[in-house]
Parts: C-alpha cells; sequence; structure tokens
C-alpha cells in the first residue's frame, strides 16, 4: 500500500458548491487539515460537507462567518475518514469569495 501525502486546492469558491477533493477508486483518504481563506472585501459565511455514493451527505460546517481578511482552520487536531468516491465540498455567500486548502493523505 502507498502512502502519498497531498495538497488539494481550490480558489474563489462562491455561490455554488463546489468540488475541493474526489477520492479517487481503490483508495482511502485522511484529511489532515482544512484552511478557508476569505479573499473577499467583506465578511462571508461558508461552508463544508461531504457528498457520499453510498449514504447521506452532510454537513461538517454550515453558515460559519469569516472575517475580511481571515481564515479558519476547520480540523483542529481532529481526522476525518473519506472513502472511494467520497467528495469534500465547499461553498460561500458570496461570489468568488473563499481559498480552500486540503492537507490530505492518500492510502492506495
Amino acid at each position: 500500500m502507498a502512502n502519498t501525502f497531498k495538497l488539494k486546492t481550490k480558489a474563489s469558491v462562491g455561490v455554488t458548491t463546489e468540488n475541493v477533493y474526489v477520492v479517487p477508486a481503490a483508495t482511502t483518504t485522511t484529511v489532515i487539515g482544512i484552511t478557508l481563506a476569505n479573499v473577499s472585501g467583506s465578511s462571508i459565511n461558508v461552508g463544508i460537507g461531504v457528498t457520499r455514493a453510498s449514504t447521506d451527505d452532510v454537513n461538517l460546517l454550515r453558515s460559519v462567518p469569516i472575517p475580511q481578511g481571515s481564515s479558519l482552520e476547520v480540523m483542529g487536531g481532529n481526522k476525518l475518514v473519506l472513502e472511494a468516491t467520497d467528495t469534500l465540498t465547499a461553498i460561500g455567500d458570496v461570489a468568488s469569495s473563499l481559498d480552500v486548502s486540503v492537507s490530505i493523505l492518500e492510502l492506495t
């Protein structure tokens, strides 16, 4: 089994839910950290979720405020395990307002 650390990013997320990371087939992924950066000129509210093919979609964050010019570290020492085809998503409430960085460990 190969273990590979990776950084996945998505710039300028806005009012439409965006896929930040999709777990490849035959892969399990551990999310080590998520950083959300407000790149707009005002305060924004953000959401992070997991979409799964086999079960219900879930929210990790929903309408959490990030002040202008600030960032938010989501994981805080916790880990999140994603299975093949799971998708990590992000959304903001202002167009092109959110940059997302996700540190992961893929196990193939």
